[in-house]
């Protein structure tokens, strides 16, 4: 199956990763979206690409890969990420970087030509007493740090 890119809305990315995604919920916002279709055009992913959520990170020519998403056709996710890391550089951006779970093997983003800049522990939340947040089912798990290569 060939799978090419297509423009997606953010409304129609959010519902697809609410679908598809195993852990986590759509983000919030975004900077763009890309989705990646078969032949007959069904869309078999999408990548939802934000400002940074760490905040030390944005710096305002640093993106972050927030959302990936796909129904498992092989490629797709390698696909997705070559592409945000396009369209962030055709955007005037420098950097581009995601994180992945600890469980995670990163196959994808290596295949897409990505390298780890670091392993992250596990951490109890971004709840803190000045400022409280809902629990999302990401907490406890360590992640690896991940950016294109330029």
């Amino acid at each position: 199956m060939a799978l090419h890119l297509v423009p997606i809305r953010f409304r129609d990315a959010r519902d697809f990763v609410a679908m598809w995604h195993r852990h986590n919920p759509p983000p919030v916002g975004m900077v763009f979206a890309v989705g990646a279709a078969d032949d007959d055009g069904v869309l078999r992913g999408v990548a939802i690409v934000g400002r940074p959520v760490a905040r030390h990170l944005d710096d305002g020519r640093t993106l972050e890969v927030t959302r990936t998403a796909t129904d498992g056709t092989r490629n797709a996710n390698s696909l997705l990420y070559g592409a945000a890391w396009r369209a962030a550089r055709a955007l005037g951006y420098r950097r581009l970087i995601t994180y992945t779970q600890g469980s995670e093997t990163g196959a994808s983003l290596r295949a897409a030509g990505w390298r780890v800049l670091a392993q992250r522990p596990a951490r109890a939340g971004w709840d803190r007493p000045s400022r409280p947040r809902e629990q999302r089912g990401t907490e406890h798990m360590p992640r690896t740090l991940w950016e294109a290569v330029p």
